[in-house]
């Protein structure tokens, strides 16, 4: 027999996103007004993380219309790039190596439901990215997922398990098509 959701009944009370209703409050605030906005400019947005407990390398260029859920579970190596309206909906920790290049319009999301639950049950996962790694404009990387070093997710494509270290992947799912071979 088939069951039923029933969202009257859904309960992710377990789920600790980290800081007080105030400091999310404010965060969401400025994430809206003052982060997501077309306004130019990589120091501030540099700063503005940092200052909600996000740890940012150097040389981190992060263009207008990026979306972060919460910066205290965002960490960031060096001179990695966050192209125009990236979401990363971080409900769990996600750590994008140094190097990294997260191409327009691309979401890392970190939470999920359990669509066999009748309760359909919040999941959560953490990411990481590696150093090196590459996701394409408009690309999915899935809860859990971990893109090894220098690994490539093709535009449009779903990471919905691992990478490995150089390949490329495309497709939803994401599979890998070839390797990555770096010229100097």
């Amino acid at each position: 027999m088939q069951g039923q959701t029933q969202h009257a009944v859904f309960n992710n009370s377990w789920y600790k996103p980290g800081r007080n209703a105030l400091v999310r409050a404010i965060w969401h605030a400025c994430n809206s007004l003052l982060f997501m906005s077309f306004l130019p400019g990589n120091a501030w947005r540099r700063a503005l993380l940092r200052l909600f407990g996000a740890r940012i390398g150097k040389g981190v260029v992060i263009k207008p219309r990026v979306n972060v859920k919460y910066p205290w579970n965002l960490s960031i190596g060096e001179y990695t790039w966050l192209g125009e309206n990236v979401w990363i909906d971080n409900l769990g920790k996600v750590s994008i190596g140094s190097n990294c290049c997260i191409s327009q319009g691309a979401l890392l999301l970190c939470g999920n439901h359990n669509y066999r639950k009748t309760t359909f049950d919040l999941i959560v996962g953490d990411i990481t990215l590696e150093n090196g790694v590459w996701i394409g404009a408009n690309a999915l990387v899935c809860p859990g997922v971990t893109c090894r070093s220098h690994a490539v997710l093709s535009a449009g494509s779903v990471a919905t398990s691992d990478m490995e270290s150089y390949k490329i992947y495309s497709g939803n799912p994401a599979v890998a098509v070839r390797e990555r071979n770096i010229e100097a």
